[in-house]
């Protein structure tokens, strides 16, 4: 655990700079607009250790897969996010100095994440020979106009006198810090001085996937009129540089405006005209009225979706920061678009799409953005079930096997025991299907395209089983269950009964699908049969001395002892004991039995919960983002009060204080809303099981109120929780009955109903 940020309840602040926390620093103010983000690098340089990061959502590259146990069925490529060519660029000399905080000497440093709008602010006073200079920062990338970056500077000369050249750089010779034997992903296409822009294209590949064009179109600004400075060119790169002279007591302000647009939405030739007219747009407006747009936009964001919490400015905080990095990187307004696990903070995990969205992020999003939403990442999967049939035919099987990790439906990842084996996620994504048509009432997507996905899958299950003339059973050998310090492992419980959820209501909703969907999936009256079976009769390990799901077959032979037995130099234990030494400990990286119980939460009793919860919980040592929320929300319905808040500070406060030692990577964005389920489904309690919202709150006990809002079958409700019981408000919507600890309350718009 490691904090470098202040407490605020609205800001990541610091005012001071190590550079050993660079990197840090760097992922923990990573702003985006669901377009485009950037990692918190400096705009003027640095040459001390830093991962230099720009992203554009939706452009990615196959990487090739280099290994020397090539199996039959390995994906051909690595699908990655590559680093994309840099726009912050704004390189300072003063007097002849080039500025460079990892060498000049500075003072009152500050820099700001400010959470209400990600604004990204820093300043600093340099301290040279004979002057000395106050730097002010400022950037945004506008959630209005998606394509812009607005960079601004302010230089004001505190003592001395100073001659300043600023030259404001496009660099597409950028590389990916992961990339093979230094591998270059772009070439350059194009430097037009006069238009100050580049565009560059991907390198071709070998694999048919389309190579991505970008260009990058930059202006400068002085008192809001454009200025214009020597422009310099070399491939792939593009400076202007400009030259002010200052004399004591003196300020000169630049902006940078910067648009950025990629073949996803604007053919290659007509880039540069769609560039010209968007920066005119952009530069229609102040520096500050484009800020007051983006606020704008943002605070009804914030009006929908904030947690407020009393009494625990560190929760607070954490919590806000959760919500403004998911929101940077996705808010549902680009169908062909999904969330990474680093979103636009890292090149970690590649930036592809993970069976994360739909089992942690859709349950969040139902509740505080519209439903198209939701719907828009169902129909994602939908668009991609050509990718997945050709995954399962890859390993010799029916149906369709969704990936672990895509940007096209068809596997990327590089790494066997989860690419043929982590297959639980084959249910855990038409999961979503369920979740959505439980929270929403809507059955037209289940009823329609929906059932596309639930067959295909069922298909998979069908044929992935096998039966078992000893145990007399449907059994599942050689997978990865969500613990993934087990690999190869028999009869994971978790994927078997995620299986058999899948068959079951597949077969339950199949009746209910339209004409045109029962004839498009064709299935036959003996397949509906087998599906039955493998249902009624799959092996699902238990020990019922014990009162547990076993995870797995011969789990009970490991060395079972606590968590709390490994010296804690030896934690985390993936960075400092052997992967052999690892699979066999009895140590869990992540929920796995429990994540089956919280998914299928209704159909188990508290005793089952309880048991199982006791004997799992200890020997979790929480090493995976996804795992400490699914626990905090458990302990909360099991009344562990302590616990399910020593959990949920945990998610909450993940990346801003570093609880895994690996924020360096970039932000564990699929997981942040983990902090908001610990709150809305753990603390409150809620639940949408067969038409019913229900609540059972409780507040922790350093907090004196937090409260929430959802959106429920077109109704906004408003909850509040304090130590003095629950408050339910209707805010928008007709009337709704709910249930606050098993009691029923009428809910009538305006009004505040006290339980």
């Amino acid at each position: 655990m490691k904090r470098i940020f202040e407490i605020d309840p609205w800001q990541v602040v610091t005012h001071q700079f190590k550079q050993e926390d660079k990197r840090l620093q760097e992922s923990m103010t990573a702003i985006g607009n669901d377009y485009m983000g950037l990692r918190g690098n400096f705009e003027e340089g640095y040459s001390g250790d830093s991962l230099q990061g720009t992203y554009l959502a939706g452009v990615w590259f196959p990487d090739k897969t280099r290994v020397g146990w090539w199996k039959n069925g390995y994906p051909d490529y690595f699908g990655k996010s590559i680093n994309a060519p840099s726009f912050i660029g704004l390189g300072i000399k003063i007097n002849g100095e080039q500025l460079d905080l990892a060498k000049v000497k500075f003072s009152d440093f500050a820099l700001a994440l400010d959470m209400h709008q990600g604004l990204l602010t820093r300043s600093f006073v340099y301290e040279g020979p004979d002057v000395k200079v106050r730097f002010e920062f400022a950037r945004f990338l506008h959630i209005t106009l998606k394509e812009a970056a607005l960079i601004k500077v302010k230089a004001t000369v505190l003592s001395g006198k100073a001659k300043i050249e600023f030259t404001s750089t496009l660099d597409g010779t950028v590389v990916n810090e992961d990339s093979n034997y230094d591998e270059r992903f772009w070439l350059p296409i194009e430097e037009d001085k006069v238009a100050r822009s580049i565009q560059v294209k991907t390198k071709e590949n070998d694999f048919g996937t389309p190579q991505f064009t970008v260009l990058l179109k930059e202006s400068l600004r002085h008192d809001g009129q454009v200025v214009e400075g020597e422009v310099t060119s070399a491939s792939a790169e593009l400076a202007e540089k400009l030259t002010v002279a200052l004399a004591e007591g003196e300020s000169y302000e630049l902006e940078k405006d910067v648009i950025v647009v990629t073949s996803r939405d604007v053919a290659d030739a007509d880039q540069k005209a769609k560039a010209t007219d968007l920066m005119t747009q952009l530069q229609s407006k102040t520096f500050e009225e484009n800020l007051a747009d983006h606020t704008a936009a943002w605070k009804k964001r914030w009006d929908k979706s904030d947690v407020v919490i009393s009494g625990d400015e560190a929760a607070q905080q954490g919590i806000r920061f959760n919500i403004l990095q998911l929101f940077m990187t996705y808010y549902g307004e680009d169908k062909r678009l999904n969330v990474g696990p680093k979103g636009f903070t890292g090149e970690k995990y590649g930036g592809a799409t993970y069976w994360d969205t739909e089992a942690y992020i859709v349950p969040m999003y139902l509740c505080v953005t519209r439903p198209e939403v939701t719907k828009a990442l169902l129909q994602y999967r939908h668009d991609q079930l050509d990718g997945a049939y050709h995954n399962a035919k890859q390993q010799g099987l029916a149906g369709a096997l969704f990936p672990m990790v895509t940007f096209t439906g068809v596997e990327c990842h590089n790494e066997w025991e989860i690419t043929f084996e982590e297959i639980h996620r084959n249910a855990d994504i038409p999961f979503a299907i369920y979740q959505y048509t439980n929270y929403t009432g809507d059955e037209s997507y289940v009823k329609d395209e929906g059932m596309d996905v639930l067959v295909g899958t069922a298909r998979f299950w069908a044929d992935r089983v096998h039966f078992s003339k000893w145990r007399n059973k449907y059994v599942m050998h050689g997978v990865t269950g969500p613990n993934e310090y087990e690999n190869n492992v028999n009869n994971n419980w978790f994927t078997s009964t995620m299986a058999r959820w899948l068959l079951k209501y597949t077969l339950e909703r199949l009746p209910k699908a339209t004409e045109a969907a029962q004839k498009r999936v064709n299935v036959t009256e003996e397949e509906k049969a087998k599906w039955q079976d493998i249902v009624d009769n799959i092996y699902l390990g238990e020990d019922k001395d014990l009162g547990i799901f076993l995870q797995q077959d011969d789990f009970l032979d490991k060395d079972i002892r606590p968590v709390s037995s490994i010296p804690a130099e030896e934690r985390p234990i993936n960075q400092h004991w052997s992967w052999d030494k690892i699979l066999r400990s009895p140590f869990i990286k992540q929920a796995d039995v429990l994540q089956g119980i919280y998914f299928l939460n209704d159909q188990y009793t508290m005793e089952q919960k309880e048991k199982n919860f006791d004997f799992y919980e200890p020997l979790t040592v929480h090493e995976s983002s996804l795992s400490p929320c699914i626990h905090s929300i458990l302990a909360a319905e099991l009344g562990k009060k302590e616990k399910a808040v020593e959990l949920y500070q945990r998610t909450a406060r993940l990346d801003l204080d570093n609880y895994n030692n690996d924020t360096v990577d970039g932000l564990h964005i699929t997981s942040m809303s983990g902090s908001w389920l610990a709150i809305v489904q753990g603390f409150a309690g809620m639940r949408y099981n067969n038409d019913e919202l229900s609540f059972k709150p409780f507040i922790p006990d350093n907090w004196t109120e937090y409260s929430f809002k959802i959106n429920y079958r077109d109704r906004l409700i408003e909850v509040k929780v304090d130590q003095t019981g629950s408050h339910l408000t209707l805010i928008a919507g007709e009337n709704l009955t709910v249930k606050v600890n098993g009691q029923e309350f009428e809910l009538e718009e305006g009004k505040t109903v006290n339980a």
